[in-house]
């Protein structure tokens, strides 16, 4: 599966703030995630066997979410860290049932030809 991998930075608060304003979260969250590490655990714990294809940064996060797709069964060979140390990064602010998504994805993506040619494959 090719994929996004991003860590969610979640933050519970009373309600969505407006244009310019700042207010007091109620709790924080640090959790693994990205549409396509996130489908790819799912499919894992529904007992497809999955491989990640993907980039991650050099930094902290990215172990993070390397260590994440293995404990869910997916396997990361296929994920690749990047030169540029940045690992992809989603700010959610969640409040009254909604919520305000700001993201960032890993700036150096794979080049087309690793995503083709390097699916690892499984005997």
């Amino acid at each position: 599966m090719i994929g996004s991998l991003n860590m969610d930075m979640v933050v519970q608060t009373p309600r969505l703030p407006v244009m310019g304003e700042t207010i007091l979260g109620q709790s924080v969250q640090f959790v693994p995630g990205g549409k396509g590490a996130n489908q790819a655990i799912g499919l894992a714990r529904l007992g497809a066997e999955l491989a990640m294809i993907g980039s991650v940064g050099q930094d902290l996060f990215g172990g993070e979410l390397l260590g994440s797709l293995q404990t869910g069964g997916v396997n990361s060979t296929g994920v690749k860290k990047t030169e540029s140390g940045e690992t992809g990064t989603a700010f959610i602010v969640l409040a009254e049932g909604d919520n305000s998504t700001a993201s960032s994805s890993c700036p150096e993506p794979m080049p087309s030809a690793y995503r083709l040619t390097s699916m690892p494959r499984s005997s």
